[in-house]
């Protein structure tokens, strides 16, 4: 087994590639939310950022684990549970890239080679802080699309990147600042497994988009991650966020899928994103939590 440094998309596939053979309902990733974590704002495909790292672990040319260290002070990670010792090699990597005195990373409750790394590294589990939820939704049954007087709902088309960007900013900056550009939602476009008849849109009676849901179909598995969805503020209180979501599970179902997942968060902080998918029927399985360490 060796450990080599990102290097570009190529490396980005082999890690999704991990997360689509070793995926459960208890897996910290789908390979959509890699591909949406990499490309949503502009980036060099090949080039991290600065304060920014990934480390693979191979073994017979396959992947079995990666640590990717969006901050110094924030790790991500995924180990192939065949190889649980992989955990360990990743903290102890990003110890010795880090110079954050407190760190934090997000673990699935009850993977135990994580878990049990984390809590021999000196992490411990914040059930004080804001966690997410994996939902789980059998696609047999999927709900009906609602008709909603006014709007309708369609796949975006490939030269739409530009106009797709700006629904999406328009729906979220007003809860952050958001990143996503035009260029950036070009490459995201290009990027395994998106797929532009599972990136649907609200429009409203002049055409224009005013809600969307990306969904990302893994073939290997068979389930379609939702990642993000959004409604402008102009438009909330319609329903329009579960409706388009719908749309997408239907065009997903059709693209031969089986479940659908999605993760928002599951404290009562923040509990609207929740409220909204369970409505549309998805149940709760795995809580995602944070572990925090301090390195003084």
């Amino acid at each position: 087994m060796t450990r080599r440094d990102f290097s570009g998309p190529g490396d980005l596939r082999a890690m999704q590639d991990l997360c689509s053979r070793t995926w459960s309902p208890a897996s910290r990733f789908h390979p959509g939310q890699l591909a949406w974590s990499r490309y949503y704002r502009p980036v060099d495909p090949v080039v991290l950022e600065d304060g920014e790292a990934i480390g693979l672990w191979t073994e017979e040319g396959r992947v079995v684990g990666f640590g990717w260290a969006e901050a110094p002070d924030w790790l991500e990670l995924q180990v192939d549970p065949a190889r649980p010792e992989v955990a360990a090699e990743v903290l102890e990597w990003f110890e010795e890239w880090s110079d954050a005195e407190e760190q934090s990373v997000l673990a699935v409750e009850g993977d135990a080679p994580v878990e049990g790394a984390l809590a021999e590294a000196g992490f411990s589990a914040r059930l004080d802080l804001p966690y997410f939820t994996h939902h789980l939704l059998d696609l047999d049954s999927l709900r009906p699309v609602p008709d909603l007087p006014g709007y309708a709902f369609r796949p975006v088309r490939p030269h739409e990147a530009a106009a797709r960007a700006d629904v999406h900013v328009r729906a979220w900056s007003d809860i952050a600042p958001s990143q996503v550009d035009a260029a950036s939602y070009g490459r995201l476009m290009q990027a395994w497994p998106y797929r532009a008849d599972l990136d649907w849109v609200a429009v409203d009676a002049a055409g224009a988009m005013v809600a969307s849901a990306l969904v990302w179909l893994d073939p290997g598995t068979g389930v379609g991650l939702v990642e993000p969805v959004g409604c402008t503020p102009e438009h909330r209180g319609r329903g329009l966020a579960g409706a388009v979501t719908l749309a997408a599970l239907h065009a997903l179902r059709q693209a031969g899928a089986r479940l659908a997942q999605v993760t928002p968060r599951g404290d009562e902080a923040y509990p609207g994103p929740r409220r909204l998918y369970r409505g549309l029927g998805f149940e709760p399985t795995a809580r995602v939590l944070t572990w925090t360490r301090s390195i003084a």
